[in-house]
């Protein structure tokens, strides 16, 4: 599943970040392999979600999320 499947509220480790234009920012920002992210909300419109990773939390469209595979746990 991607990181835009999950639902807000839940906890989930990313397995990898999907080739694409932005894959080096992603990673850059701590989006890397066994990282655990939460979701902590969506706008009203669904766009953009905000997680918490590592000490931080960060929003992000849910465009971007779609190449981001995760994982229960």
């Amino acid at each position: 599943m991607t990181l835009r499947d999950v639902k807000v509220g839940s906890t989930v480790k990313v397995i990898s970040v999907d080739e694409s234009p932005i894959k080096q920012r992603l990673m850059s920002m701590g989006l890397i392999p066994n990282t655990r992210v939460e979701i902590l909300s969506s706008a009203f419109l669904g766009d953009p979600i905000s997680i918490r990773l590592r000490a931080y939390n960060l929003a992000i469209r849910k465009h971007d999320a779609e190449k981001i595979l995760v994982a229960e746990g």
